[in-house]
């Protein structure tokens, strides 16, 4: 992050990766029957960067993928179609043809999709399923809420006559084998989540009982593991869930159905930083402000809802030294591992975005950030800087993997830090040819503009 070029990067803990991949793994081990096909998958919404997916299927997940472009990404990342799940309320004729070509596991949305699939005449070893909404009501986030009464998503079970139609649909059609659920993410309690689950599964035997045998024989259960953006503290766990949902639906891990999962931001988020250098501080109506290079373009959430997706800010000094209050005991800050004692103040962290309300973090305590220093949003590893806001045609960031020698070589000492790259910086070039530079006369109206 030398110069002006790069004021802003993306930064990933690949050890961290792998131990919540690791994770994510031990925890349905520890509850599923011996033998119990259980295939855990990533949604690429999450970190849709190719080499971050190749990480993950390296690591044991496949993809959850919702669009052309997710699978071409999936695709590119090597992950195989038996480990691939498609998901999304529009799919066009031309996804679903893809997707029974290829074997895409992949779960109908609703009614209308259901009558395409039909005319598509798909085989006995399609792997295909439908999507419920058990209508269970919402958490704390609306818009990450996909059990409400009128969500976009799915066959709204307890609608009049709903839950009769999908019954009478898996009987009418023997190539329907999955059913899929996923109730919302963050916000969502963990006993909704469970709650979502456990209505699947009740349909899932409702179904079986009335066509006669185990026609469902896989669900899909979704992801949503709410994020902890608070402290370090990784909470809830995976190992909090899965043993949850063995108390609530224990018929779930009695080795009579496949599972899959769709977990996203709760296998990144922690892993994850985007450092931004201090351009500038200056102060308005008394109130300190650290202008970043930061901000809606890469923190778009937070930047627009902040009540909902606040996150934590951590203040370096322009060598990479952490500052800390100056009152502070040197132990209790590490003072050993080298670190700038600076004052601590209530202060606005700005992005560059031309508008009033681009701020990552607003009246936060933090030690006084200052011209040259760099400011560190923290558990930003999934949507952050995978998915950008074009907001001022700002070029998106660099994006870089990170690991010691000592996690590769499993030591107990720290060793050399490694940064490995996982998307290159946006130049300029590529941002004009993104803007439609390549037709920079069409809109001239002469004729050699057409030419």
């Amino acid at each position: 992050m030398s110069g002006d070029q790069q004021p802003l990067a993306g930064l990933l803990d690949l050890a961290a990766v792998r131990e919540s991949a690791a994770a994510l793994h031990s925890a349905f081990a520890e509850v599923a029957a011996d033998g119990q096909r259980v295939l855990h998958t990533f949604a690429v919404k999450a970190g849709s960067l190719v080499p971050v997916l190749r990480l993950l299927d390296d690591c044991g997940i496949g993809a959850e993928v919702a669009s052309p472009g997710e699978l071409a990404l999936a695709r590119a990342a090597g992950v195989h179609p038996d480990r691939t799940v498609l998901d999304s309320p529009a799919k066009t004729a031309s996804e679903l043809h893809e997707a029974l070509n290829t074997g895409i596991a992949l779960n109908a949305d609703n009614p209308e999709e259901l009558a395409r699939l039909d005319a598509l005449r798909p085989d006995a070893d399609a792997r295909l399923g439908l999507r419920v909404n058990p209508q269970l009501g919402g958490g704390a986030i609306d818009a990450m809420s996909t059990a409400t009464a009128t969500s976009k998503f799915g066959v709204a079970l307890r609608d009049e006559g709903a839950r009769a139609w999908v019954v009478r649909a898996y009987r009418q059609r023997p190539w329907l084998t999955r059913l899929h659920c996923h109730v919302g993410s963050q916000g969502m309690a963990l006993e909704t989540m469970a709650a979502g689950v456990r209505a699947t599964y009740e349909l899932a035997e409702e179904i079986n009982a009335a066509v006669g045998h185990q026609q469902v024989s896989t669900l899909d259960i979704g992801g949503g593991l709410p994020v902890n953006f608070d402290t370090d503290e990784i909470t809830p766990s995976y190992a909090d869930y899965a043993r949850l949902l063995a108390n609530t639906v224990p018929g779930l891990f009695d080795g009579r159905y496949g599972l899959v999962t769709e977990f996203g931001r709760s296998l990144l988020a922690k892993a994850g930083s985007i450092v931004a250098r201090v351009e500038y501080a200056k102060s308005a109506g008394g109130r300190p402000i650290a202008v970043t290079h930061a901000g809606a373009q890469v923190a778009v959430r937070t930047v627009f809802a902040p009540d909902a997706w606040p996150i934590r800010v951590r203040a370096y000094d322009p060598k990479g030294l952490s500052k800390h209050a100056s009152t502070a005991e040197p132990a209790a800050v590490g003072a050993a591992t080298g670190s700038t004692a600076v004052e601590e103040v209530a202060q606005d962290v700005a992005g560059p975005c031309c508008f009033a309300g681009d701020l990552v973090a607003r009246d936060r305590v933090l030690p006084r950030l200052e011209a040259g220093d760099h400011a560190a949003l923290l558990d930003t590893g999934a949507y952050y800087f995978s998915n950008p806001f074009g907001y001022n045609s700002l070029p998106r960031p660099g994006v870089y993997g990170f690991t010691c020698a000592a996690d590769e070589a499993q030591e107990a000492h720290s060793g050399d830090i490694r940064f490995l790259p996982v998307r290159s910086p946006q130049s300029v070039e590529e941002l004009i040819t993104e803007s439609g530079g390549a037709h920079r006369d069409a809109l001239l109206g002469r004729a050699e503009a057409a030419d």
